[in-house]
């Protein structure tokens, strides 16, 4: 079995006539330490799948198997241990606590988690080591999304979801971000799942999954991923 399994997975919202399909009968998998990116522009699905696929949603129907776990069977206090000890998050803007440096974003973060890292050493790994003490506002968009992967890697997960992770970045830092993640699979293992609607990233990904009305239009895989400096939008 794949280490994602997303099979034939719904999500409705409201009811009779009324009723909107967010997924429609969406299908892929994803292998252990794989780079995947989901490709599809605005509604798509998304957004969706991956909130479902961290636990942060229910499906209407389907199944999602993730190392063995089905989740859709998941109980409420299952999928809170699940999103505290197996997956990180990066979002689109940064989602950091304005009142606490960044060693104590990323420490907050860690502090709920059995297997944690070392906040400051991952800090150090991500290119912060000289910004330990200084709060989001202090830093560039670019430094604080690096905060935001380091929080998300700190937990020391098994899966690493990222929401439009370079959306809200220029070209440069986008690229930086982009090769931080890259380098993050490739050296630690961790299986990454990224959603975008910017289409030059798709040479980057082991596995390139689309999407269109809610459904999985098609999923390649790339033996030979082009690195983030030769890609350009």
């Amino acid at each position: 079995m794949s280490y994602i399994c997303f099979e034939e997975v719904t999500k409705t919202y409201g009811t009779g006539t009324g009723e909107i399909y967010a997924l429609d009968g969406a299908s892929f998998v994803v292998e252990r330490g794989e780079l995947a990116v989901i490709l599809g522009s605005s509604g798509a699905g998304k957004t969706t799948a991956l909130n479902i696929l961290g636990g942060m949603d229910t499906a209407t129907s389907g199944r999602v198997v993730v190392d063995g776990r089905d989740i859709t069977t998941a109980t409420e206090n299952e999928l809170v241990e699940y999103r505290r000890a197996d997956v990180g998050f990066v979002f689109q803007f940064y989602n950091l606590v304005p009142n606490l440096t960044a060693l104590e974003n990323v420490e907050l973060a860690s502090q709920i988690c059995p297997d944690s890292l070392d906040a400051e050493k991952v800090l150090q790994s991500v290119g912060l080591g000289e910004r330990l003490n200084n709060f989001p506002a202090q830093l560039s968009g670019g430094e604080q999304q690096r905060v935001s992967i380091a929080r998300a890697v700190a937990k020391n997960p098994k899966l690493l979801l990222c929401d439009e992770p370079t959306g809200a970045l220029d070209y440069k830092t986008g690229k930086q971000i982009l090769q931080l993640l890259q380098d993050t699979c490739r050296k630690d293992g961790i299986t990454v799942v990224l959603i975008t609607h910017n289409s030059a990233l798709a040479p980057m990904a082991d596995r390139l999954i689309r999407f269109k009305s809610g459904r999985v239009t098609s999923m390649e895989t790339n033996a030979n991923p082009t690195p983030i400096a030769e890609i350009e939008w």
